[in-house]
């Protein structure tokens, strides 16, 4: 008989061994962090609580192999309750530990949208780094008005489609189910096979199913509100805003019909045996599923690991490429 797979985990800066009862981490795309939830045993009141803004790092796997590094967090909260007493711990990703939340104004005058994001990033302590496909686009005018840098960037990351995140000290800025990293180097191919004790969720609907994305612009020459189609005009969605120029108009009604189209299908898998290195924005083909599910290019959008010192499961959610 071949023995149970035990999970097993490191965190570095605080004695958690023998106590951990639970730890989760939610990986997600984009501008948000990662998050961190563990809840550890204290019976003998011999458990520190860490104050806040204390590193952790985190790595998970399996016993008898190398374990995976899941990065650093800041502490953000702690809770101790009982009994029997508890240590409730909740962090986020380190990488944004510098973020100044303080709102400010500042206008960019044909800037490239590298050099607009390096200056965000720059503010935030992070290193920029754009991809190829994003760097060289030129804006005329854009204004922050009243908002902080992360705000700042997560509307240019949604004005081109694109993903913000804050990983290993830099600020990686690139397209939205690119299946690349931001220097261009393609994403390997996961293959995703039903195993035993893995269980699904596919969702496919049309009930918003836009064949088009309707947007307005403002022409100043002759005083005019005026339209952009972008998609065809089967099913439109119309976009409530007036943007300031055609241009701008286009960006935002290309990005909001990608979006609209990545969310035509969905799968949800939960794997009984948790696997540490699998990341969100990672292309995917499923096996052993229908073959409605099998044929569709998937793509990560957020990844959950569940871990207790007795099971480690992951649950992974994606969309449609």
């Amino acid at each position: 008989m071949i023995p149970a797979r035990r999970p097993a985990y490191s965190i570095g800066g605080m004695a958690a061994t023998g106590r951990l009862q639970s730890l989760t981490i939610t990986d997600r795309r984009g501008t948000t962090t990662d998050e961190l939830t563990m809840t550890l045993e204290d019976h003998d009141g011999r458990l520190a609580i860490p104050p806040r803004g204390k590193i952790l790092t985190v790595a998970l796997g399996w016993e008898g192999e190398a374990l995976v590094d899941r990065g650093s967090f800041t502490v953000d909260e702690v809770e101790h309750s009982g009994a029997p007493d508890v240590l409730t711990i909740r962090a986020r990703s380190a990488d944004l530990r510098k973020e100044n939340p303080a709102k400010r104004c500042e206008s960019y005058h044909e800037k490239t949208l590298e050099e607009i994001v390096a200056t965000a990033a720059g503010r935030l302590g992070l290193a920029p780094n754009i991809a190829n496909a994003l760097a060289g686009i030129f804006i005329d005018h854009i204004d922050q008005t009243d908002e902080s840098d992360l705000h700042f960037l997560h509307r240019l990351a949604e004005r081109y489609d694109a993903l913000c995140m804050a990983k290993n000290g830099n600020l990686l800025f690139m397209p939205m189910n690119g299946g690349v990293t931001a220097g261009g180097t393609p994403i390997p191919m996961l293959t995703l096979k039903r195993g035993v004790g893995d269980t699904h969720r596919y969702l496919i609907a049309d009930r918003e199913e836009f064949t088009g994305v309707l947007a307005y612009w403002s022409d100043l020459e002759s005083a005019e509100r005026k339209e952009v189609l972008v998609g065809s005009s089967d099913n439109t969605k119309r976009l409530r805003h007036t943007y300031a120029s055609e241009a701008h108009a286009i960006e935002e009604a290309s990005a909001e019909l990608k979006r609209l189209q990545r969310k035509h299908s969905e799968l949800t898998l939960e794997l009984a045996e948790g696997r540490a290195d699998i990341y969100p924005e990672t292309p995917v083909t499923a096996q052993g599923y229908k073959p409605e599910i099998d044929a569709t290019p998937w793509i990560i959008d957020e990844v959950t690991h569940n871990f207790t010192e007795r099971g480690y499961t992951c649950s992974i959610r994606m969309e449609m490429r």
